[in-house]
């Protein structure tokens, strides 16, 4: 996902014990997710809206902890509320699409699949055409294969988590399980979404 600007909540954390405070809370949430345990972390998140309702929008983090954690209608809601803060990025139209499918079925996500234009990172176009039906895995991998470096590791590290996320959604076990390997392994990557491919391999049993 995007990255926005951090959550600060000065006023609050400045009345409050720290293990307490909705920065300490963000913090809890986001460890507890690393270490695959999605339902500590939503309710990590969950204890820090209830202390500042307004920070809900900019959670993404929760929404991704609400699809691991099961709760599918919560994770739609969460990222129909990050959309309304966060309008072209095509990971939050992903997951949205993930959590209707998971939830109703894919045909049913994809009616009200979020039309997103602006996001020019690699390979996020092709991405959100297949999610809409339009495109395809090639597509999604042709793309991918563009610079050099950490720059070309992490584009294929896109592609492949996207890819399993997709497959798995559609009921494609083997490939998604094929994708996400690889996006948690040989293109592992230990930013926040590089680190969602390890936890998705995590709690699937995928490790061995």
């Amino acid at each position: 996902m995007k990255k926005l600007p951090v959550l600060l909540f000065f006023g609050l954390a400045a009345i409050l014990p720290a293990q307490d405070s909705p920065d300490a809370l963000f913090q809890q949430g986001v460890d507890a997710f690393f270490v695959a345990k999605p339902k500590e972390s939503v309710a990590a998140f969950d204890k820090l809206i209830t202390l500042t309702p307004d920070a809900k929008p900019q959670l993404w983090q929760r929404g991704l902890s609400l699809y691991y954690a099961g709760d599918f209608k919560g994770g739609r809601d969460q990222f129909e509320a990050h959309q309304t803060v966060n309008g072209n990025d095509v990971e939050n139209a992903a997951w949205h699409f993930l959590c209707i499918a998971k939830g109703e079925g894919v045909e049913a996500a994809r009616k009200v699949f979020i039309p997103i234009e602006g996001d020019s990172r690699i390979p996020m176009r092709q991405v959100h055409e297949l999610f809409a039906g339009k495109g395809s895995m090639e597509a999604v991998l042709k793309a991918a294969e563009v610079g050099e470096g950490e720059n070309l590791r992490n584009h294929r590290c896109y592609a492949h988590l996207y890819l399993g996320l997709y497959f798995e959604a559609t009921g494609d076990d083997a490939k998604a399980r094929e994708h996400m390997l690889k996006a948690a392994k040989d293109f592992a990557m230990d930013h926040y979404m590089g680190r969602v491919a390890q936890v998705h391999v995590k709690l699937r049993g995928w490790e061995k």
